[in-house]
């Protein structure tokens, strides 16, 4: 019985009807036995009519021709056939998987799971195309973006995206069946809304919480809140991830971890932990030496402590810091705790950071 389609893209015009036909089969994950018996010709027609196909579309393989036939609209992506086909398509086709089952994270080397169960990702150009769809969750990137942002100024021969793209449809499936995660618009390739969870958003997710609790006066909910969220980076984001993407995200977002970690530490001074900080604030100097808001936490921690000498030694280290590093004296902040801890004062009011980054 045939199967009718129509080509939605001036790309498939050009072929006949019945290799048409063919191409929309091959592209819902048909074998050439059910594609001879959907549409009633011999298995040795539909091999024959594949080889015309990839001639006129100037693919290179099978594995292209269901990416084309993907991208020229023939089968939709995440829903199966777009039109129903009357032959026999096999019992998954017809199955959808409701809910997010796709867990992704990007705060450490890149890993994905699928029901709850590690999923092999592939060659490493392959995972920094499904690393930039995931932070770019919720909008289409393009093959562009995604060439430029994965291989830089040393861009693939030959367009390798779109191979990727089916690749990791394939692999991040349900189950096996025919649901994929990744659709294609006018704009581009993106994750399905609704598909997918990322560590990333769930991080923002729990930094909104503490920003609320604070502002409902719950300072040791804001901590908790922070220390979730920090507990979710498992190492170098993106670790070992090529092209400039992945490089200037890992340095946002290792940014972005240092600036929650700031936050934290301020609620717990503002809470009198101070002794629960000191060892954390200590580290993060070290990290980043030239931060004056840490260097005046520490101070600050330290003082509160009853360790007013090594308040002082913090300033005189930073200080010189940023006159040898970047000839400059130390700022307000700095200079008014240096003045605070001189005169014996109160420190106890803190230090009012915010979320969106106070380093110099």
């Amino acid at each position: 019985m045939p199967i009718t389609t129509t080509a939605g893209r001036q790309a498939v015009t050009t072929l006949g009807r019945q290799e048409r036909d063919v191409l929309y089969a091959v592209g819902c994950g048909l074998r050439d036995d059910e594609i001879a018996t959907a549409l009633a010709i011999p298995e040795e027609a539909v091999a024959g009519h594949l080889t015309r196909i990839l001639a006129a579309l100037g693919l290179r393989d099978r594995a292209a021709a269901i990416v084309h036939a993907f991208d020229c609209g023939l089968v939709a992506p995440g829903r199966g056939p777009r039109r129903q086909v009357t032959g026999p398509l096999p019992p998954a086709a017809a199955r959808h998987v409701p809910g997010p089952r796709l867990r992704i994270s990007v705060l450490g080397p890149l890993r994905a799971w699928r029901d709850g169960q590690p999923v092999d990702l592939g060659h490493l150009r392959q995972q920094a195309v499904l690393a930039a769809l995931a932070l770019c969750l919720g909008r289409s990137v393009s093959r562009q973006e995604l060439t430029d942002g994965v291989w830089g100024e040393e861009p693939p021969n030959t367009n390798v995206v779109p191979v990727y793209i089916y690749r990791l449809r394939k692999v991040l499936r349900a189950g096996g069946g025919p649901d994929s995660v990744i659709e294609r618009d006018r704009s581009g390739y993106r994750l399905l809304p609704g598909a997918v969870t990322v560590d990333v958003a769930r991080v923002e997710e729990l930094v909104t919480a503490a920003g609320a609790a604070e502002r409902a006066g719950d300072l040791a909910g804001a901590v908790r809140a922070c220390s979730q969220a920090l507990d979710l980076f498992r190492g170098e984001p993106l670790a070992g991830q090529p092209g400039p993407f992945a490089e200037l995200e890992r340095l946002r977002l290792t940014e972005r971890r240092i600036v929650i970690v700031q936050r934290k530490l301020d609620w717990q001074l503002r809470l009198g932990q101070h002794s629960e900080a000191i060892a954390e604030l200590a580290a993060l100097t070290v990290a980043q030496p030239l931060n004056e808001p840490v260097a005046a936490m520490l101070m600050r921690a330290l003082y509160l402590s009853g360790r007013q000498a090594d308040a002082l030694t913090v300033y005189d280290r930073t200080r010189r810091r940023l006159a040898d590093d970047l000839g400059v004296s130390p700022g307000q902040l700095l200079r008014q705790a240096h003045r605070t801890i001189l005169r014996g004062g109160d420190m106890k009011g803190g230090i009012r950071l915010g979320l969106t980054g106070t380093t110099r």
